[in-house]
């Protein structure tokens, strides 16, 4: 691991303020992702802002009649408040198929949107990959691609995003809430706010250079049957192959978000206008100009199946 400066911040302005100004800064919360990159050096950040003071660890409601969750909100915590095991049950199921119950205890709600790709091949600093170092090329395409993404991809990557948390705030509508280095605030729609690769891979959000997440607002709950299923080679603290998150309401319509298929949580919603349909018309929407491998083809009928799963647990 490389050498690094280190500061507290005191509010998130100050913090945003502090990254934006020094060259390779980067925060750090629950640090679960970071750390492990800093030591494989594929992160090398040159100053750490330690955003563990900025009292962003709450959840309370909205005046909408939803919740305002603090982006430093501990997943184990998330997924066990009241509120969201009640009303927002497909975000508990989601986070507590994520990972062990360790990192849940140290793991940030922010975080948990911002982790980077699992592809093997970024994780492996002696192959070419376009996320890691931009224009050195993908050593996935036309390599091990069993576990990457089939929908969503480029000419210059095919990672996944590895997340169970942010597929539940996809089909949430989730709202990232942010403050920039001159302090002003915006919001950010969870469809906005993870982007596709294209030729740039390495920009992998819409937030600006030293743009901090304080927090995440859930809309007004959705009623229904809400669902979270995992697909994985191993039962316990794998990354999803397939993973579907639902909400099913009682006259068959509804939402869908899929993850382990695309570099973001996968959401088409004109396919979901065909759930009362089945699972079969869903995904022909859903996964309409899919580029899968040969190694990875599969991903496209364990989707299928998986959401059909889903829909006969949800109307069961």
């Amino acid at each position: 691991m490389k050498s690094f400066t280190y500061e507290r911040a005191r509010t998130p302005a100050e913090a945003a303020s502090a990254v934006a100004r020094t060259e390779g800064a980067r925060f750090i919360a629950g640090g679960t992702n970071l750390l492990d990159l800093m030591k494989l050096e594929i992160e090398t950040p040159t100053h750490l802002v330690d955003v563990n003071g900025l009292r962003l660890d709450t959840i309370e409601p909205t005046p909408e009649g939803g919740l305002r969750i603090g982006a430093l909100v501990r997943n184990t915590d998330l997924a066990a408040d009241p509120r969201v095991r009640r009303d927002y049950a497909l975000l508990s199921r989601a986070l507590l198929a994520g990972a062990s119950g360790q990192l849940r205890n140290k793991a940030t709600t922010a975080g948990n949107l911002l982790q980077r790709t699992r592809c093997p091949y970024f994780y492996d600093t002696n192959q070419p990959c376009n996320k890691r170092r931009p224009g050195s090329g993908c050593a996935a395409i036309g390599g091990f691609s069993r576990p990457l993404a089939v929908i969503g991809v480029s000419d210059a990557c095919i990672a996944t995003h590895p997340s169970d948390m942010a597929v539940a705030m996809r089909a949430l509508d989730a709202v990232v809430e942010t403050v920039r280095s001159d302090g002003t605030t915006r919001r950010i729609p969870i469809a906005e706010f993870h982007r596709l690769p294209a030729q740039t891979p390495h920009v992998e959000t819409a937030l600006e250079p030293g743009e901090l997440i304080t927090a995440v607002t859930l809309p007004r709950p959705l009623g229904g049957r809400q669902i979270y299923r995992k697909v994985r080679d191993r039962a316990s603290y794998a990354f999803a192959l397939v993973s579907v998150g639902a909400v099913v309401q009682p006259d068959g319509t509804g939402r869908v978000a899929m993850g382990g298929l695309a570099h973001k949580p996968w959401r088409v919603e004109a396919a979901e206008a065909e759930l009362p349909r089945g699972a079969a018309a869903v995904a022909a929407k859903l996964l309409a100009g899919a580029r899968p491998t040969e190694e990875n083809a599969f991903k496209l009928v364990l989707a299928e199946r998986t959401l059909q799963a889903v829909l006969t647990e949800a109307r069961s």
